[in-house]
């Protein structure tokens, strides 16, 4: 009987199971730097990945290389990293080379964001605009929101041509609409019912004995 085929994932960033994982190590992160009293160490993360790995591709390969063994990323670590980095992050690193989860430091990166917005009463809102928003309009939806919500708006502009007008709110799942895209669809959807409703009177007046 032949096997059965497997689906491959691309990346390991796209495994739901790395995701969960990522979650773990960031709680952990998160909770050793409170403990130690570190205030900057998701700024730290932010600038390793940002300024070193992204700035230099072939030093990230190497140090994500599935080729190069746990010890040898270790002592990479010992020899580019801990001369500048913090003794917080570089021990985090090197956690992370013993485990061989050094591949998923964008999602733990992007977990910590995540956790570290909520326990400071925060959250992320996306604003969708048919067109790039100017500073002053996007200061006067940062305060609108702001004022109505409950928790601190983190907002994050985004771009659809296609809504003509009008803002696209989400929030989490939540999405609140109100682009001329989508008010035109609702025109479009109740002009055709009250087309069907005047259609539907007009036989049921004529199947009337008295055609009134």
């Amino acid at each position: 009987m032949a096997d059965k085929p497997q689906t491959r994932i691309k990346s390991v960033l796209e495994d739901p199971s790395a995701q969960a994982i990522a979650r773990v190590y960031a709680e952990a992160f998160l909770s050793a730097a409170a403990d130690a009293g570190i205030e900057e160490a998701l700024e730290e993360f932010a600038s390793f990945l940002d300024d070193v790995l992204a700035a230099y591709p072939e030093f990230e390969s190497l140090l994500l290389s599935g080729i190069v063994s746990r010890d040898e990323k270790v002592a990479i670590i010992n020899r580019t990293i801990a001369p500048s980095g913090s003794e917080f992050f570089v021990n985090f690193l090197r956690v992370l080379a013993r485990h061989d989860r050094l591949e998923i430091l964008p999602l733990i990166l992007s977990e910590s964001r995540l956790r570290h917005e909520m326990l400071t009463g925060r959250k992320r809102v996306r604003v969708t605009s048919a067109q790039s928003l100017s500073d002053d309009r996007l200061a006067t939806i940062r305060q609108q929101l702001d004022d109505a919500l409950s928790f601190e708006p983190i907002v994050e502009p985004a771009v659809d041509e296609s809504l003509l007008g009008g803002l696209i709110i989400q929030i989490e799942d939540t999405v609140y609409d109100s682009s001329l895209r989508t008010r035109l669809k609702q025109l479009r959807g109740r002009m055709r019912e009250r087309s069907l409703h005047e259609i539907q009177s007009g036989r049921n007046r004529f199947s009337s004995p008295e055609g009134d």
